[in-house]
């Protein structure tokens, strides 16, 4: 290339990147300004003063403490039976594994209302697994504990995925070491592995139980919409909008708040906060 064509073609190169660029940032405005604006006519809806009245409600106190309740227990039932299993698909290999993974990421794309069926279908009165529980008088269906099995059902996947990605990124060289100090299994696990990835755990747990939160269509159709039962938050909504928009705001700007400032503290928490760093001067294990 000559240097008259070099010199003419790095003015077009600049003026492409910058039109580039500005289009980048052009895209992600338009874009945030689309997510921000629902939440903002949200909140401009109901004024401090009104919020703070509502919540005295004996009906939203009565939705957000069965929301807390069975979200809470499905968390932990979630950590109790996913971190097993995301230990195995991020360690081992075996035959059927994808069809495991995609058994385990499928709620996160099906139609909740299709997974409410679909439980209704297992776990119902005549159900496969139902028909076996109520000869033990146990019923899950448009019980508060059918709510705690829908909302498992549906955020699993939400703490399985990071769980996963958080065993496969502990470091091989301190497992083999373990091994070559004969640590057992059950050992390094607890004593090496979980504290390595905790962070990620402790993502998954929030981001399953925000989830479990919000979850409404495979808990009306599995688990109903009765006050005091099964009437969770976002059920309360769905009913409010119907009778009573006032409230239906108030419950919709509580859930935006819990759901914004768990997922604020989650990226603004240091590294301390969630987890223990070894000392410099641990001897391991």
């Amino acid at each position: 290339m000559s240097p008259g064509a070099a010199g003419l073609s790095r003015p077009a190169s600049a003026v492409s990147e910058s039109a580039f660029r500005w289009l980048a940032v052009a895209a992600s405005a338009a874009l945030l300004a689309f997510l921000a604006l629902p939440f903002l006519g949200l909140l401009a809806r109901v004024s401090p003063r009104e919020f703070v009245a509502r919540l005295a409600d004996p009906a939203v106190l009565e939705a957000l403490r069965l929301s807390l309740v069975t979200s809470g227990a499905a968390a932990v039932v979630i950590l109790m039976l996913g971190t097993p299993l995301a230990w195995l698909l991020a360690t081992r290999e075996f035959r059927g594994k994808r069809l495991i993974e995609v058994l385990v990421d499928l709620p996160m794309v099906l139609p909740p209302t299709v997974a409410g069926f679909a439980l209704l279908m297992a776990f119902g009165r005549l159900g496969i697994a139902g028909r076996s529980l109520d000869a033990f008088g146990i019923q899950l269906p448009f019980t508060t504990l059918g709510v705690v099995v829908a909302q498992v059902f549906m955020a699993a996947p939400f703490f399985v995925a990071p769980a996963r990605a958080g065993f496969m990124g502990v470091d091989r060289r301190l497992l083999d070491a373990a091994a070559t100090l004969r640590a057992s299994e059950p050992f390094t696990f607890f004593r090496v592995v979980l504290p390595l990835a905790r962070p990620a755990l402790v993502a998954g747990v929030a981001m399953s139980g925000a989830r479990a939160l919000g979850e409404f269509g495979a808990t009306i159709t599995f688990a109903g919409n009765m006050p005091g039962s099964t009437q969770t938050m976002p059920l309360a909504v769905y009913v409010a909008l119907q009778s009573d928009l006032d409230t239906a705001v108030v419950l919709s700007v509580l859930l935006l708040a819990m759901s914004f400032g768990l997922l604020l503290g989650l990226r603004a928490a240091p590294a301390g906060f969630l987890w223990n760093r070894p000392s410099a001067g641990s001897r391991g294990f």
